[in-house]
């Protein structure tokens, strides 16, 4: 019976079928099956074990030959999680094959290396969903490049911007979160074959070439420091992943602000059938940006056990292994999950300009405050324009009268003329400074990196 909330019947649909084929225990096993292979292929190249045996050892390695439900007994009785995995993998293979199996090799080289692996391919699959999150708000961007909405500070109206640069700021971000991934991905995962504690001791010398050619087999990077004691490249990338969840809360907690009744200047995608509440018929709730930020919760959740499982005892610690052969599964499954979130938000995200207009005008002109103060500076200094401004908007947010009239109506124009131009400055769509070129040069930036 399912357990967890991987395939909980309640909460297994929030996640990746793609992440969960990568991470299932099929694929765990085959992993490991093509370190195995890899490193018998390395050794017959490099003359440490006969060819013949190499080939042999490849096919064998299929996780469809083991008998899984034989294996998760041997293992819950031998309290080993590879040792039965051998011994199923030395009887397929017969001898004299079976004695060249694991040669030099220790357990944490064969699940760390495996785990490299499915760590690539989640790697993969996760920066082409942020490619398509970053398509889908670039489209988005550009078509709202110049769609005037309130842009704000501490909750409050502060000046005019465009949706489509709002938008353009989430896609700088998630751009730098994509090129921190790719940076760091390759030294965070590389291959762990050093033996028992890192040494070649069952090896010697041909030991590094052997790690090395075993990295070009995988098409991972090699180990140049392969100790079992070191977990910080690992902890890095997962530390990358929890900056990743909070790009992606920060829009998702976006989008549901801007959701709200009283705002809404735009809306997830909807279709029939989608429920908001099983009382309230008419909700149309947030329910995919809301998934995602508590799915970005989990995962940043994650990244101080990833940095604990560093601290690790001598040249090997069976306690933070453990830990760790536990979590990257489950970040794994999470960040993969956590973009696929993202990619279905903002493919179907909408924006409302008459919403978005409309909040423009609840302030009566003083969103647009700092320009005319510039503006007005020009002409009487701007301490002065800034006195003046502070106190007409002060009157006009007391008293309910429009700013403009609080302006005209200040002592300081009985007897100057107000400014012909200032109905024009109160204006917030005259007032969107450089967003339009801003929206435009970042998504031109950035599709030009990716390409």
């Amino acid at each position: 019976m399912p357990i967890g909330m991987f395939e909980s019947f309640m909460t297994s649909y929030c996640f990746s079928d793609d992440a969960k084929r990568i991470w299932n225990d099929s694929a765990t096993l085959q992993a490991w099956l093509d370190v195995e292979v890899a490193l018998a292929r390395a050794q017959a190249e490099l003359g440490l074990i006969p060819a013949s045996a190499a080939e042999v050892i490849a096919a064998k390695g299929q996780a469809s030959l083991f008998d899984r439900e034989r294996l998760a007994r041997d293992i819950a009785f031998s309290q080993h999680g590879l040792v039965p995995v051998l011994h199923q993998f030395e009887a397929l293979c017969g001898e004299p094959a079976a004695r060249y199996i694991h040669w030099g090799a220790t357990t944490q080289n064969i699940f760390d290396t495996g785990a490299s692996l499915q760590m690539a391919q989640t790697h993969r699959l996760l920066v082409q969903g942020l490619d398509d999150a970053i398509a889908h708000l670039s489209r988005l961007a550009l078509a709202h490049k110049a769609s005037p909405m309130a842009g704000r500070t501490h909750g409050q109206h502060a000046l005019p911007t465009t949706f489509g640069l709002k938008v353009a700021t989430w896609i700088d971000e998630l751009d730098r979160q994509r090129q921190r991934l790719a940076e760091r991905f390759a030294p965070s995962f590389p291959t762990l074959l050093g033996g028992a504690i890192g040494t070649y001791g069952a090896t010697g010398a041909v030991g590094r070439a052997v790690e090395q050619r075993v990295a070009e087999l995988l098409g991972l990077q090699a180990n140049l420091m392969p100790s079992r004691a070191s977990y910080d490249r690992a902890a890095d990338y997962c530390t990358t992943l929890g900056l990743l969840a909070a790009t992606i809360e920060k829009i998702g907690t976006s989008v549901v602000l801007l959701m709200r009744t009283e705002i809404a200047e735009v809306a997830e995608a909807f279709h029939l059938g989608k429920m908001g509440s099983s009382t309230m018929a008419q909700k149309r709730n947030p329910n995919t940006a809301m998934s995602m930020i508590g799915m970005a919760r989990l995962l940043r959740g994650r990244v101080p056990v990833a940095i604990e499982a560093m601290v690790r005892q001598d040249e090997g610690d069976g306690s933070a292994s453990f830990v760790t052969d536990v979590l990257l599964p489950d970040i794994g499954i999470t960040a993969l999950s956590l973009v696929a979130f993202l990619a279905r938000l903002t493919q179907g995200l909408q924006a409302d300009e008459a919403a978005m207009r409309h909040n423009l005008g609840l302030t009566n002109g003083l969103i647009a405050a700092e320009t005319a103060m510039m503006r007005l500076g020009l002409e009487i200094g701007r301490p002065k324009a800034h006195h003046v401004l502070y106190e007409a908007a002060q009157r006009a947010q007391s008293d309910k009268v429009p700013y403009l009239t609080a302006i005209q109506e200040h002592p300081e124009f009985r007897h100057t003329p107000v400014p012909d131009n200032l109905p024009r400055w109160l204006d917030p769509e005259t007032n969107l400074g450089e967003s339009v070129a801003l929206t435009e040069d970042t998504v031109r930036r950035v599709a030009q990196r990716k390409g």
